[in-house]
């Protein structure tokens, strides 16, 4: 269900946003809701992280597991040994 909220914001704020959704064929009330919920969304998962990892980028994962361990120049430092023998 839909209800009504009154916001005061800059009136040069307005009028972009308003330009914004036009230009993305989106009304400025579901521009608005979706960053609530995402904000909410991003307070109930409790991330330790405020750093969002887009869908396309998660697309991404082959699911191989990296050790947190890992020491990357050493095995880099290998890799080109090995290379240049």
């Amino acid at each position: 269900m839909d209800t009504k909220l009154t916001l005061k914001l800059d009136k040069s704020v307005i009028e972009k946003a308003k330009e914004y959704a036009s230009s993305h064929n989106r009304s400025l009330s579901r521009i608005i809701e979706s960053y609530l919920k995402s904000l909410i969304n991003r307070d109930k998962d409790d991330h330790e992280s405020d750093i969002e990892i887009s869908p396309f980028v998660k697309s991404m994962s082959t699911g191989v597991h990296i050790p947190a361990d890992l020491d990357y120049k050493s095995e880099f430092l290998n890799h080109l040994i090995e290379k240049h023998k």
